[in-house]
Order: C-alpha cells, then sequence, then structure tokens
C-alpha cells in the first residue's frame, strides 16, 4: 500500500511516499529556519504563508522523484494534531482535496505519535512495548507504546517544551535559532560541570518534567555575571555570523572573572540532558518496561542520545533506540508510516476532517469517529 504523507504542523513542510509503512519512495522537507531566524522563533502567520508557496510544487516534485502518479497513490495520511492552526490548516486542505480529485481514503495522524513512529524505521527496530520519550520544540512527553497506535501517557512537561528552553537559552547567549543546534555547537570544548543549573526534584516518582526553572536559573546567573541581556536582539542573530569562535567567547562576571561561552552552553545542555534521563529512567521503572525509544527534534541531540543511552545500559541492561537523525525532525516518512497502520485498524476520515491545534482527548474522540461513509472507501 503506497501511502501519501503530508507533515505542516510548525515550520516545516514535508511531504513523502511510504510503501506499507516502511519502505521510503520519496521524500522532502522545506525548512523554514531561515524565514523565522530574525525573530528568534516562529511566527505562526510566515509559516502559514510558507506553507502555501511550496507545498503543491513539492508534490510535483515528489511524484516526479517516485516515478508514480497520484492515482497509483492507495491513500493520504496527513497530521492534523497538534500544532499550530493556520499551518495544520494549509495541509489538511491539500490533503482533502487530493483525496477527493484522486478518490482516496484521508487518515488523520497524531503528529507526537508520528514521532514515535519513526523509531520503527531505525536500523534495528524495537519491539513493543517500549518507554517513548518524545522531545522537540512543541513538546516534551513520555508514554507506555505497546503498538504503532496505541500509546498510554505516563507524563509530560509542566511547563515548557524542552526544545522551547533550547530557543529561549540561545537567544538570551545570542548564539542564534533554532537554540537545540546552536546550544549542541557552542557547548563543544565546554565544561559540562562549570556551572551547576538545577533539575528539579522529579516529583514523588521522578517522573515529573519541568524546563521553566532552569530556564530562569540560565537567566538571572547570565544576569549575575553582568552579561548583557537582550533576547529580541541577541536571537536574531545566525549562527553562521557568530565571531569569534564559540568556544574562545567569554562573559564576563561583575568581579571581572571570565567564563567561556562553551561552559555555560554545556552546562545548560547537561542540566536539561539530564532532567529528561531521570524522567525516563523513573518511567521504565514504574512501568517494568525493558526498552526506551528517543524521538523528536531535540532527539537529535549528540549529548541526549550518548547519555541517555549509557543510563538505559546502566539499567539492569534496557534497550535504548534512538529515531534515525534525519527522522527526528519534522517529516512526512514518519506521518505516511504511522497512517497505514491507521489505515490497517480502518480509521479512515471524511471531508469533514478538522484540525486540532492543542489535543483533548474527548474532542479527538469526537472529531476522529469513523465517518460512515468515508472517502474512497
Amino acid at each position: 500500500m503506497l501511502i501519501l504523507g503530508i507533515e505542516s504542523s510548525c515550520d516545516d513542510t514535508a511531504l513523502a511516499l511510504v510503501e506499507d509503512g516502511k519502505k521510503v519512495r520519496a521524500s522532502l522537507v522545506s525548512s523554514q529556519a531561515k524565514l523565522h531566524e530574525k525573530y528568534g522563533g516562529i511566527v505562526p502567520e510566515v509559516a502559514c504563508r510558507a506553507h502555501y508557496e511550496v507545498l503543491m510544487p513539492m508534490l510535483d516534485e515528489l511524484l516526479r522523484q517516485a516515478k508514480v502518479t497520484l492515482a497509483q497513490v492507495d491513500a493520504v495520511a496527513v497530521t492534523n494534531r497538534p500544532g499550530l492552526v493556520g499551518s495544520l490548516y494549509v495541509g489538511l486542505s491539500a490533503a482533502k482535496a487530493l483525496a477527493w480529485a484522486a478518490v482516496k481514503p484521508i487518515v488523520a495522524v497524531d503528529h507526537i505519535e508520528a514521532h514515535i513512529y519513526a523509531a520503527q524505521l531505525a536500523d534495528d527496530p524495537p519491539a513493543y512495548p517500549y518507554v517513548s520519550v518524545v522531545v522537540s520544540g512543541g513538546h516534551t512527553d513520555i508514554f507506555l507504546t505497546e503498538g504503532p497506535t496505541q500509546h498510554k501517557p505516563i507524563t509530560r512537561t509542566l511547563d515548557d517544551a524542552a526544545g522551547e528552553c533550547f530557543d529561549k537559552v540561545a537567544a538570551l547567549l545570542g548564539i542564534g535559532y533554532p537554540g537545540g543546534p546552536a546550544i549542541q555547537l557552542t557547548s563543544l570544548g565546554g565544561n559540562r560541570e562549570a556551572i551547576n543549573y538545577p533539575r528539579g526534584d522529579g516529583g514523588p516518582d521522578g517522573t515529573q518534567i519541568s524546563f521553566s526553572g532552569l530556564k530562569t536559573a540560565v537567566l538571572n546567573d547570565l544576569k549575575k555575571r553582568g552579561f548583557v541581556i537582550d533576547a529580541a536582539r541577541n536571537s536574531g542573530r545566525a549562527l553562521s555570523a557568530r565571531t569569534p569562535e564559540p568556544h574562545t567567547r567569554s562573559v564576563t562576571r561583575t568581579l571581572s572573572v571570565r567564563i567561556p561561552l562553551a561552559d555555560i552552553a554545556a552546562s545548560f545542555q547537561e542540566a536539561a540532558v539530564d532532567i529528561i534521563i531521570r524522567a525516563t529512567l523513573a518511567a521504565t521503572r514504574k512501568t517494568r518496561c525493558k526498552s526506551v525509544v528517543l524521538a523528536g527534534g531535540v532527539a537529535a541531540n549528540k549529548r541526549l542520545r550518548e547519555k541517555l543511552g549509557e543510563a538505559c545500559e546502566a539499567q539492569k541492561k534496557t534497550k535504548f533506540t534512538a529515531a534515525p537523525l534525519p527522522l527526528c525532525t519534522d517529516n512526512a516518512v514518519m506521518v505516511a508510516g504511522l497512517g497505514f497502520h491507521e489505515l490497517l485498524q480502518g480509521r479512515r476520515q471524511g471531508l469533514d476532517l478538522d484540525v486540532m491545534p492543542n489535543k483533548d482527548e474527548k474532542r479527538e474522540k469526537q472529531k476522529l469517529k469513523l465517518s460512515s461513509k468515508p472517502l474512497g472507501s
């Protein structure tokens, strides 16, 4: 079964053709990072317009690369939740139009669940069940995953998402956007133990996740060191334009003692990684699960992949699987792959399908009930 996947939940436009949930026939991603760089974050209206401009030309190129026609596609899978409302509508509108024109089934896909599915495309895919850790710019959630579409929530961040915290700290330091790659690059050669930023206590069972305290601690620390905070100006600085190199730059303390910027970035990154790892290991103990999957944009962070893998190995040989690097950030391969399994379970939607920017379980069940006459049935 050949599935066309469409992903436009945030600031990346992605299309893919995937056969039987695994074989990637073609995949395209259009990043908007340069468009949003000067703002230091994603501007919803800008993102929506960019999706609109590139999506259909990308579809033509995708079909050309895969050497297929729309008529040869068996179904259309589209992300409809959660995400930016305008961005979601662009992708969903395109999916509806294509499904209607070609008389194909349309299936709704959850963006977070799609990230989890990306691990099934690893060279050594994990067997079910496993603890799924989704860390991205908009989400930090942990689930017990028992199948491609079966996910039981364990915990989620109480405030900021991991990626959002990286973006904000990068803006404070003036090292560029997106914050994840900027922090990782700046931390190279830095001392991870230079500053002991707070990690919180994890709550009663250790699964509690919070990044607001860490973010505030970095802000207050920089102020104490006499660092000039101008996030609005700093956030728009291009990563490639930083001079001198990150490991040679310093922040001046109030007492005229200098500390390398790399040390600050490395110390922050280590604290953020530790928060994620503590909650993950607590979740494995709580569920007695011996397998962990790491997914989402922040899952591309080298230090997180490395340290979580080591922690899983040390905890009674818990298997660790990270989503393939190209599939950590938003893509449509994961959408098409998960859409295949949704279709196998008979889940098809009609043209009345709507977007759900904010995930709500009760509303989700109402919106995704099976249509009496699904398109293409």
